[in-house]
């Protein structure tokens, strides 16, 4: 008889769905979602619905492989882990602990995975990495702002009269907004887009800008200045702001025309965003990730953080500026991870990093919850620095890019075939995954992973304990009020999540008081010898490398505005070049689309020949240490 298992998705998505599980015969057969789950409401977004295409792809990794003269060669898991745990120790008794770096990245969100953190802490302190190529520009700026990076409730959009979706593709990037979103509109609230590439998101918007690529920051500081002209700012500012003199004084350096125009979108526009934001009241703007992954992101979170406060629009109901839910806040994690004075690299620069540490050398890496070298810049330095090392390890249940510049392979359980914790960084629900179906034979969890390491190299008790007993430690700050086996059956609001943040208009600033920036860069860089914007974004089929169906051979499309392309047909080959990197894709004409970008899927594999971070150099964005992924500048050329 069929059976129904409840578990979480774990992938790196801000809605964290809750699962239904059909299992028959050992195997799962479907997956659909949770209608008792608050946010999930019953559907998965495609790239879920049909994981089971990885789950039971004929090439899952399913045995240990260590690479030898003619490839990788499968071996038994003692042979593996003595492998690797004597090339460990003999690293660290020649160089130290910090000649190995442990690179962990969101490849599974769940809590758990925290765990192979502390067994590079009890091995000695090994290197990490350090910025966060995902939000680390943004969630610096909020912090610069704010205090914190922290959101309202998602439910709290329905007090909100306006929306603002700033960067924010909900039909592709955060599918579980939309009933939120349509209840909202449907109750008379004011929806505004702010992208400028045409999506589906755009049918449930009133009003849509589509500014320059890159000038976010000047279409808000339009903004701001058109709400100091009509005098829509809160009087009292000067009692809980700092700086907001200041900021006024930066908004009134151009008028709202010239702004519009340094923003490319029309005055009439921009007046009409000012005008609805400044009456509405109060106002949400929910910010896109991809927002603040350019050279000047965090100032642009900033800028447009400033708009909310100049409006009081903090600490009410239906406020504030959306763009991360602290989604570890409810777990014991700081204990088990390395301090932050351990020797770290920058992640957005990792291949370049890695090559030129000394005192001492990267000599091992160790990867796990990551494809590094298809998700960050510059991908094929990345490549080279993992390949060039004495051991690389990867942990993963397919050969990825980064797994196929290994020396050893571990195969690893997927999300269905292994219990853990989630937090969601779009929403304040906490939730289990639970095991679905075992996995096969030859494959075994991190924990157990890194648990048989532990005992070959003489911490084995450090690490002990079942995934429940871990579960149970890290839920340790809620005890008492959430329950493991409460999280088993359901989901439970995070009890350290404020109903209404900032209430009062105190701020977790050091002062208590919102801090306005004060000063933005202002210049916008071109380069006629590459005058396209280069963006790569996730597709509802498609995260990052990891795809809802079989790579079809095809070059990936990408899409562009026939005068961007003078001379190239709309389906024929082109090349996109990069200061770094050339790209076949096939190329497809939207007249709707700006004339200065070129839109292709995110991530892409390197093996394959189409993975988009080979176009991209490895810079940093202008706090955080996050990556500056939107700010490369390409050609498009016809095929030779």
């Amino acid at each position: 008889m069929p059976e129904t298992v409840r578990t979480t998705c774990t992938r790196d998505c801000p809605d964290a769905c809750g699962i239904l599980a059909t299992v028959e015969d050992g195997r799962v057969t479907a997956l659909a979602g949770d209608k008792e789950h608050p946010v999930t409401r019953g559907f998965l977004c495609e790239r879920t619905s049909k994981f089971l295409h990885l789950q039971y792809h004929p090439e899952r990794l399913t045995q240990p492989l260590v690479r030898g003269p003619g490839g990788f060669e499968p071996v038994t898991w003692d042979a593996a882990l003595d492998r690797v745990a004597g090339a460990l120790q003999r690293i660290r008794e020649e160089s130290g602990a910090e000649a190995v770096l442990h690179y962990r990245s969101g490849g599974s969100l769940g809590i758990l995975k925290t765990v192979n953190d502390w067994f590079f802490e009890c091995f000695g302190g090994a290197r990490v990495k350090r910025g966060d190529i995902c939000s680390g520009a943004g969630e610096a700026a909020q912090e610069a702002d704010l205090g914190v990076s922290e959101s309202h409730a998602l439910e709290d959009l329905l007090n909100a009269r306006i929306i603002v979706l700033w960067g924010k593709n909900v039909v592709t990037s955060f599918v579980h907004m939309m009933p939120v979103l349509k209840a909202a509109r449907a109750r008379g609230t004011f929806i505004v887009l702010v992208d400028p590439v045409p999506s589906k998101t755009e049918r449930f918007a009133d009003l849509v800008l589509r500014p320059r690529p890159g000038a976010d920051r000047f279409l808000a500081l339009g903004v701001a200045r058109a709400l100091f002209d009509a005098g829509a700012t809160d009087p009292a500012l000067p009692e809980w702001s700092v700086g907001a003199a200041a900021f006024e004084r930066l908004a009134r350096q151009r008028t709202v025309t010239e702004w519009a125009a340094a923003a490319d979108v029309p005055p009439a526009d921009l007046l009409r965003f000012a005008s609805e934001y400044g009456a509405r009241r109060p106002g949400n703007i929910q910010v896109g990730w991809g927002l603040q992954r350019r050279l000047h992101g965090a100032a642009t979170i900033r800028v447009i953080d400033a708009l909310a406060a100049i409006t009081g629009n903090y600490g009410v109901p239906g406020s504030g500026v959306t763009f991360y839910y602290r989604r570890r806040a409810a777990f014991d994690v700081d204990r088990w991870k390395a301090p932050p004075s351990r020797r770290s690299l920058l992640e957005p620069q990792l291949g370049s990093e890695i090559l030129a540490a000394q005192d001492p050398p990267v000599r091992a890496v160790v990867i796990d919850s990551g494809n590094p070298v298809a998700m960050l810049p510059d991908s094929r330095t990345v490549a080279e620095a993992l390949r060039s090392r004495e051991l690389t390890v990867v942990l993963d249940h397919q050969m990825t890019d980064t797994a196929a510049c290994a020396h050893v392979v571990l195969p690893v359980s997927t999300m269905l075939e292994e219990g853990d914790l989630v937090g969601a960084y779009g929403h304040h629900y906490l939730s289990a995954s639970n095991p679905v179906v075992r996995p096969p034979d030859d494959v075994r969890s991190d924990l157990e992973v890194y648990q048989a390491l532990a005992a070959r190299l003489g911490f084995g008790p450090a690490m002990a304990g079942t995934a429940d007993e871990w579960a149970q430690r890290f839920l340790a700050p809620v005890q008492g009020q959430v329950q493991l086996d409460a999280l088993r059956r359901g989901v439970v609001r995070n009890p350290k999540a404020a109903a209404v943040l900032f209430a009062g208009k105190k701020f977790a600033t050091p002062d208590g008081r919102y801090q306005f920036v004060t000063v933005v860069d202002l210049t916008l860089d071109s380069d006629p010898e590459y005058p396209l914007q280069l963006g790569s974004f996730s597709t509802p089929r498609a995260q990052s490398s990891q795809w809802s169906a079989p790579w079809d051979g095809l070059p990936f499309e990408a899409r562009c505005h026939p005068d961007a392309a003078p001379g190239i047909a709309s389906g024929a080959e082109a090349v996109i070049v990069s200061r770094i990197g050339r790209l076949r894709v096939r190329l497809r004409h939207d007249a709707d689309m700006r004339r200065d970008m070129v839109v292709m899927p995110k991530g892409g594999w390197l093996k394959h020949g189409n993975a988009a971070n080979t176009l991209v150099r490895a810079r940093l964005t202008d706090a955080g240490e996050g990556a500056a992924y939107y700010d490369e500048s390409v050609r498009l050329e016809p095929i030779d």
